[in-house]
């Protein structure tokens, strides 16, 4: 996975936690760069993508290793 200017762990959160925490984080960054997120709720993985496709910022990979997934976002 890519570099990330920052990282955010939502590990154990549940809906919609994770990408309120994800929102929240990427504000405080400029635009163009990277959050790497983690979390395990299995809702994450339709709602990163619906977050980020609704908020414009780039969902530039997903991956799951073993109960965790990792979203790298752009902020737009």
């Amino acid at each position: 996975m890519d570099e990330a200017d920052d990282i955010l762990d939502t590990l154990g959160l549940l809906c919609p936690l994770p990408v309120l925490k994800a929102r929240k984080r990427l504000l405080a960054l400029r635009p163009g760069q990277v959050l790497r997120m983690q979390a395990d709720d299995p809702a994450a993985v339709v709602d990163v993508p619906h977050f980020c496709a609704e908020s414009g910022h780039a969902l530039l990979e997903m991956r799951t290793e073993g109960a965790v997934l990792e979203f790298l976002i752009r902020r737009h």
